[in-house]
């Protein structure tokens, strides 16, 4: 049998117990009691129920609840059920305590969605690798006998076969650890919920005591059943309290650069602003330096004419004429002497508004220290995370856990087969193993 006849095979069989629960009605409503929230982890509500004795539901199978006080109805999935007791992983809080409700189970409903997961596959051949299934088609194939003591060994396809569970479970956790050191991506199905658990604590005990820390690794993808599995904490390990704390750092890390992006807005016009103003220092100054620079020049024009006057009879005869050739005598020099003092009163004035603009600019053009530098290293910043464009779209962006993106960062992912058939997520991952 090949995959895709195994595949057609599946299909089948899943399309006609399809029809034979729409035909008999198996999907019949249950009525709850004692209901009571066991935890919360994210978004995610673990409860336990009460059901009547006859009621049999198995696991990973979608409901719906009904309260007894009408109101909104809630979705979720069964994790468990024991005897009487039954613990559904809702969607929705209902509060610490449920008295009374409806469980309306939907095996029609989980039918239909894994025949449309096989359907899809067969439609997009493409889009998977079906050469392992080959090969698992083959030894489904065998009697229980020969499965035994069937072993296949490669990067793809490896059975560990044990009468001890405890020996082959610790093989398993070493294989494990393994693949994700060689950068694999895993996918490891178990029966049920309660052995996920034991599976979880099993692989995390070993990796942590070679050196892998646990949390960065596995994800369990529903909530767990226990709080802890051979010593180590299952809530940190859960796949919604990972998401959940993922998330929370990330809206942290937005709230800081909400913080810096408003400080950059703030101290961009400001240090625009005193720029501006040291521009306007700069210029003052300059010409506060030119007009005193033509004062002083002034000055010594000035000193020669005085000079020249008080001078002017001793002067020799010869050089006299030659200072009238020019025209300069006792009279001009007193007119230049007038002219140079009129023109040094005028810079002298225009110099004191030079000064009084100047000690108005110097404290509008000062920046108080460190503001500029931290100006700088908050736009070296942004500039890191492509511009104050982009911030701001990140920051307009909405909060949208993107929960494939995140899986796939896990290099082991501890699941259940309906849950990895029917999830939509697990359609759009592709593991290595």
């Amino acid at each position: 049998m090949t995959a895709t006849e195994l595949i057609e095979f599946w299909i089948a069989r899943l399309e006609a117990e399809q029809a034979r629960l729409i035909e008999t009605g198996q999907d019949a409503p249950a009525m709850t009691s004692q209901g009571r929230l066991v935890r919360t982890t994210g978004g995610l509500h673990l409860y336990e129920f009460i059901v009547p004795g006859e009621v049999r539901l198995p696991i990973d199978l979608p409901v719906s609840l009904i309260p007894a006080d009408d109101t909104d109805t809630t979705e979720g999935i069964i994790l468990r059920q024991t005897g009487q007791s039954l613990l559904v992983q809702l969607v929705d809080h209902l509060g610490s305590e449920v008295p009374s409700g409806t469980l309306v189970p939907d095996q029609v409903g989980l039918i239909g969605t894994a025949t449309a997961r096989l359907k899809d596959i067969l439609a997009k051949p493409d889009l998977y690798h079906l050469g392992p299934t080959e090969r698992l088609a083959a030894l489904l194939q065998m009697p229980i006998g020969e499965v035994e003591t069937f072993s296949a060994n490669s990067s793809v396809f490896t059975t560990l076969w044990s009468d001890d569970r405890a020996l082959r479970r610790q093989r398993l956790g070493s294989l494990a650890m393994d693949l994700v050191r060689a950068n694999k991506r895993i996918l490891l199905l178990s029966p049920g919920h309660d052995d996920s658990d034991e599976l979880v604590g099993m692989v995390g005990r070993t990796m942590k005591a070679g050196g892998l820390n646990p949390r960065t690794w596995v994800t369990r993808y529903e909530l767990p059943l226990v709080s802890q599995a051979a010593g180590l904490d299952l809530h940190e390990l859960s796949f919604e309290a990972q998401m959940q704390q993922f998330y929370a750092k990330s809206q942290g890390d937005k709230a800081t650069l909400k913080q810096k992006y408003d400080r950059f807005r703030e101290l961009t016009p400001f240090l625009a602003q005193k720029d501006a103003k040291q521009k306007d220092l700069d210029e003052v100054r300059l010409l506060e330096w030119r007009l005193v620079t033509q004062f002083r020049e002034l000055q010594v024009k000035l000193a020669g004419v005085d000079t020249t006057l008080k001078e002017f009879e001793t002067l020799p005869l010869f050089q006299r004429l030659a200072m009238q050739t020019v025209g300069k005598n006792v009279e001009s020099l007193k007119q230049y002497r007038t002219l140079y003092q009129t023109q040094m009163d005028r810079l002298d004035s225009e110099i004191d508004v030079a000064k009084g603009r100047i000690q108005q600019l110097v404290p509008e053009a000062a920046v108080p220290r460190g503001q500029r530098a931290e100006c700088e290293e908050l736009k070296e910043h942004l500039a890191k995370l492509g511009g104050t464009k982009k911030v701001r779209e990140l920051l307009a962006a909405e909060e949208n856990p993107n929960r494939q993106a995140f899986v796939q960062n896990r290099r082991l992912v501890v699941a259940t087969p309906t849950r990895v058939a029917t999830d939509p997520l697990f359609s759009r991952v592709r593991f290595d193993v």
